[in-house]
């Protein structure tokens, strides 16, 4: 039997090596941040491409999956279609990926500059003027961080976030998308109370829609024709408030020209006091989002994970 001073110090050095990783993988991280934030858009999106490439050649998790969703999602495309749009797609991730250092780094205005300009924006404005809260759906579509920050400029905000584990990355999280303003609002009974009060004072509340949820958060609906366990609470504060609903994403231009900015009314099943009519109205205003710009979409998130029938999708 190993001595109980002895297990203590191997347990004790088994965290502190754990620690000294993750702490490692912290200051990389900000060190590769630091560095994207000065590099050209063009220059990025080369070696998004190169990345892209890599990822679509080489076995691994993400092509897997992304190509599992697409397969699901589009039957009807051919094995060629379907390759084409599965390497556009781990393309866009990491330019995605790539382009954070420019979304959480750079000064605020260079990061609102990537914006070249949007669509729909002036009755997204009308709507946020009005006595009534506004909700803004943004999926993980193109650069939803660069969205963020040019929806929430000069405008009342607060962003609902999954706290990341690392003390550290939760602490920058907090302070770059916090930088304009913005209030956020943990993924917690505490968080939904604190979008509740601002939908209630006439303000937005930004909400990702796409997340698989827990158990108790979410129903079952359909998503490009698969059944999605899909988050419950836009469709009870929409009840709750009477908030209007908006959706958007930054539309990642050609050439590396910046962003398009767009902004849609959502899906007018989403108002129902219906769930499950509500659930299909949040869905298909997704959808509409994405058939705009569907290589775009974060198509390697194991969206499907969870099963009515409790399956292995994955």
């Amino acid at each position: 039997m190993r001595p109980q001073s002895s297990t203590k110090t191997h347990c004790n050095l088994k965290h502190g090596g754990r620690t000294a990783i993750k702490l490692l993988a912290y200051i990389l991280l900000r060190a590769s941040l630091a560095t994207f934030s000065w590099l050209p858009l063009s220059m990025l999106h080369a070696l998004a491409r190169f990345s892209g490439g890599l990822l679509f050649l080489l076995p691994n998790r993400m092509r897997e999956t992304t190509r599992k969703n697409l397969k699901t999602c589009f039957p009807d495309r051919s094995p060629e279609e379907l390759d084409s749009l599965i390497r556009e797609s781990l393309v866009h991730t990491a330019a995605t990926a790539l382009e954070m250092g420019k979304a959480w780094v750079a000064p605020l205005p260079a990061t609102l500059k990537l914006v070249r300009g949007s669509e729909g924006l002036s009755a997204f404005n009308s709507a946020v003027e009005g006595p009534r809260g506004v909700i803004l759906l943004a999926p993980h579509l193109s650069n939803w961080e660069v969205f963020g920050f040019f929806a929430s400029e000069g405008r009342p905000s607060n962003f609902m976030y999954q706290p990341p584990q690392h003390a550290g990355l939760d602490k920058l999280l907090r302070r770059v998308r916090s930088r304009n303003g913005v209030n956020l609002a943990p993924t917690s009974r505490k968080g939904v109370a604190k979008l509740l009060s601002a939908l209630k004072r006439g303000e937005i509340v930004g909400i990702l829609p796409d997340q698989v949820p827990a158990d108790a958060g979410g129903a079952f609906s359909d998503f490009y024709g698969q059944p999605a366990l899909t988050m419950t609470l836009v469709s009870k504060l929409i009840q709750r408030t009477g908030a209007l609903v908006f959706c958007g994403f930054a539309e990642r231009l050609p050439e590396s020209k910046g962003f398009m900015a767009v902004f849609e009314p959502a899906d007018e099943a989403i108002y129902s006091a219906d769930l499950q009519e509500s659930l299909k109205g949040l869905n298909r205003s997704v959808e509409s989002l994405v058939n705009r710009a569907l290589p775009q979409y974060q198509w390697e998130y194991k969206r499907f994970r969870r099963r009515l029938d409790n399956s292995e999708f994955y």
